[in-house]
């Protein structure tokens, strides 16, 4: 990484040179790409013979089985169409949390860097959206590698808002996608309501949906003590606690909870949930987790 922390090495490049997209069902696109869809096609994979009619590609005429069997059958091929990516960032104001290298903000964009030239080394193509209540600013869609450095530049200029709600950056018709395709969310979720709402409209738009929960290890587990005034970054309201270790830990069985929760409404509904903490080095995240979950190769 260069010191902007989004700029991708060549070493991780190499790393990711050997990933891919993993999708649950084959994808219908718009454009030739790599990618197998359900339609039939010229790609080079065979599918399967059925009976000539007039009118077809006398090319794909298979004269040994003719030969074999007297009957006149063309062979057909797998059609390869690129996939629509679609990275959602949230850019809410709790989303600015942890110092340096393990601030949320600066590893969802990281992770979506990361998800994006996987996909543009891929032949795909990758729309990305910053999401929040006050913001919302979208990327037109990319295609091919040599888009990735604006990408990179549209993540660099990212900046977080003074507040968040999912419902109303996600519920609303100009927000979806337009086609089918594959839709990453990289969130904290820590939303008071709208998440399983949001979700489930992004299922609606036809999307097979990878849910990326960024947490910051202070987040998971907290290291203060004493009598504090909490802030929320959020409301900005605060609040008076007397911080024990009784409190501290009715905070992490809320956190294991709600996140639990949200992994497995995202099960239910056959969407992929990864929970991700910052302090997890980003190859790490990517190779590991992300494989594991089954949404890379």
């Amino acid at each position: 990484m260069n010191e902007s922390g989004l700029l991708l090495d060549s070493n991780l490049m190499l790393r990711l040179d050997a990933l891919q997209l993993s999708t649950k069902n084959r994808v219908r696109g718009t454009m030739q790409g790599k990618r197998r869809s359900r339609q039939l096609g010229s790609s080079q994979e065979f599918a399967d013979y059925r009976l000539y009619t007039p009118g077809d590609d006398t090319r794909q005429f298979d004269w040994n089985v003719f030969g074999r069997t007297g009957k006149p059958f063309i062979k057909q091929f797998m059609d390869e169409q690129e996939l629509q990516v679609n990275l959602y960032i949230d850019c809410s104001q709790s989303m600015d949390f942890g110092e340096g290298a393990a601030n949320k903000f600066l590893y969802a964009r990281q992770l979506a860097a990361c998800i994006g030239y996987i996909a543009l080394a891929g032949y795909d193509r990758v729309s990305t959206r910053l999401f929040s209540y006050q913001i919302d600013q979208q990327l037109p869609m990319l295609r091919g590698k040599g888009a990735m450095h604006r990408l990179v530049q549209f993540l660099e200029q990212a900046v977080v808002a003074s507040s968040g709600d999912l419902a109303a950056a996600m519920m609303q018709p100009a927000q979806l996608p337009r086609q089918p395709g594959v839709t990453w969310l990289f969130s904290d979720f820590l939303y008071e309501s709208g998440v399983e709402e949001s979700l489930s409209y992004l299922l609606a738009a036809r999307q097979e949906v990878v849910v990326v929960q960024v947490l910051s290890p202070k987040e998971m587990h907290p290291d203060i003590a004493g009598d504090l005034r909490l802030i929320d970054s959020e409301s900005l309201s605060g609040k008076e606690v007397a911080v024990t270790g009784r409190v501290i830990k009715a905070y992490q069985e809320a956190v294991g909870q709600y996140t639990r929760g949200l992994q497995r409404f995202c099960h239910e509904r056959n969407m992929t949930y990864v929970l991700t903490v910052t302090d997890m080095p980003l190859l790490d995240t990517v190779q590991r987790a992300f494989r594991q979950s089954g949404v890379l190769l």
